[in-house]
C-alpha cells in the first residue's frame, strides 16, 4: 500500500499578514501540505512546475505579475493544477477575467476558514467553490443574455444538483441539501458531467449558464 499523500497547497499573497494566518491555518489542517508561500506571480509558471501542487490559492491585485496573469501562467505549465482565487475583489471584470484564465474557484477574503478548508477539498474533487454572491453574480450575467434552453436529458435530481452547484454549494452541502450521501452526490455529478461533455465543476457551471439549463432562484 502507498504511504498517504498529502494535499500539496501553493500560496501566492502579497499581504504578509494574510499571507502566514493562510499558512498557519492550512499547515496546520490534517491533510494539507503548504509546500510554497510566495508574495507575487512574476515566476508563477516555473513555480508551479517545480512544486507540482494540488491546489493552488491566488490573491489577484500583486506587485510585478498579478494573479490573473498567474493563473494562466500556471495553466500553461499543468492545466491540471487547481487554482482557487482568493481576493477582496467582487466586480464583474475581475472575476470573469478570472474564470476566462482557468481559475477553479472564486473566494472572498472574509470566507470564514472552515468554508476555505472546504473549497479547498471541494476543488480537488472537481467542484467549483464560489462565496454565494459571486455565485449570484455569475448567475445573473450570464442569465441575462438568455440563451436558448438546450436539453441535456438530466433528470430531475441532477438538475437539483446542478442548480446548487451553480450556487457554489460544496459537495458536502449539496449531500446535506437533498439528503444523500457524498458518494451519491460525486456519483450524480459524474453523470452530469457526462451528459454535459465536461470534464469539471468549472465547465459544468459554465455550460449549465451558457445555455439556460439552471437559473439562479
Amino acid at each position: 500500500m502507498l504511504p498517504y499523500q498529502p494535499m500539496k497547497i501553493l500560496i501566492f499573497e502579497d499581504n504578509r499578514r494574510i499571507r502566514e494566518s493562510l499558512e498557519t491555518l492550512l499547515a496546520g489542517t490534517p491533510g494539507f501540505e503548504v509546500t510554497g508561500v510566495f508574495e507575487n506571480a512574476n515566476d508563477a509558471g516555473n513555480i508551479a512546475a517545480v512544486y507540482a501542487p494540488d491546489v493552488v490559492l491566488m490573491d489577484i491585485d500583486m506587485p510585478g505579475t498579478n494573479g490573473i496573469e498567474g493563473v494562466r501562467l500556471i495553466k500553461e505549465a499543468n492545466p491540471q493544477i487547481n487554482i482557487i482565487m482568493f481576493t477582496v475583489f467582487e466586480d464583474d471584470n475581475k472575476l470573469f477575467d478570472c474564470l476566462a484564465a482557468g481559475a477553479n474557484g472564486y473566494i472572498l477574503k472574509n470566507t470564514p476558514a472552515p468554508q476555505l478548508v472546504q473549497s479547498i477539498l471541494d476543488v480537488r474533487e472537481g467542484g467549483a467553490p464560489m462565496s454565494p454572491g459571486i455565485a449570484r453574480k455569475v448567475l445573473n450575467s450570464f442569465s441575462r443574455k438568455q440563451p436558448p434552453n438546450i436539453d441535456y436529458e438530466l433528470s430531475k435530481r441532477e438538475l437539483e444538483i446542478l442548480q446548487l452547484l451553480v450556487r457554489g454549494f460544496s459537495n458536502k452541502m449539496i449531500a446535506s441539501e437533498c439528503n444523500i450521501t457524498h458518494d451519491t452526490v460525486r456519483t450524480h455529478l459524474k453523470n452530469i458531467y457526462t451528459k454535459l461533455h465536461v470534464s469539471c465543476g468549472k465547465e459544468a457551471i459554465s455550460k449549465a449558464l451558457r445555455n439556460n439549463i439552471v437559473r439562479f432562484e
